[in-house]
């Protein structure tokens, strides 16, 4: 069902961000992620001069490599367009990354790490979204690991989506039909 059709309106800005992943021929796997802001309008820049409508504002990469455990092994960012001259000096401080797993607390332990004047805001925001598109990617992986554990194996690995949404209630149908050695419904 699409959004309600909205009141007259002009287009001032558009940010597209973009998440890739990849499983290497290595066994470990990539995660991208590209953000692009664009004006449709031109103005005045203090480092850049001018910012024409359509040339970026924000023009920003972010690679991570993880293993199964998704424990980061590498990290890669750039930030090819900004507004200020001295944002892409931020980047190697993203190695702070390497060794982090992602699980519960990432967006905390990232904050901790990275917020503020520790980080560039626009690589840290794009890390919860890199964190969700890492879980997808790695699906396929997981899910052949996971049936190859024995059901006591996998009584212990309880999922980390269950619970983690209104679809994944382990008291739901969803987590009954998939994990039923995780359901904790009525007819559990």
């Amino acid at each position: 069902m699409p959004l309600p059709t909205p009141a007259t309106r002009t287009h001032q800005h558009t940010r597209q961000v973009t998440f890739t992943g990849y499983e290497r021929e290595d066994g470990l796997f990539d995660i991208e992620g590209h953000l692009v802001d664009t004006k449709t309008y031109s103005f005045p820049n203090q480092d850049r001069g001018v910012i024409e409508a359509g040339e970026p504002i924000h023009n920003m990469q972010l690679r991570i490599t993880v293993n199964e455990e998704m424990v980061i092994q590498d990290v890669a960012a750039c930030i090819d367009h900004s507004p200020f001259n001295v944002c892409d000096t931020i980047t190697p401080a993203f190695d702070v990354l390497k060794g982090m797993q992602i699980g519960p607390g990432w967006n905390k332990n990232v904050r901790a790490k990275l917020g503020g004047v520790k980080g560039c805001t626009h690589l840290v925001e794009m890390l919860a979204p890199l964190a969700t598109a890492t879980y997808q990617t790695l699906y396929p992986a997981l899910k052949r690991r996971r049936e190859a554990q024995s059901a006591e194996e996998r009584l212990k690995d309880r999922p980390a989506m269950i619970d983690g949404c209104h679809a994944m209630d382990s008291a739901g149908a969803l987590v009954k039909e998939r994990w039923p050695e995780h359901y904790v419904g009525d007819e559990a």
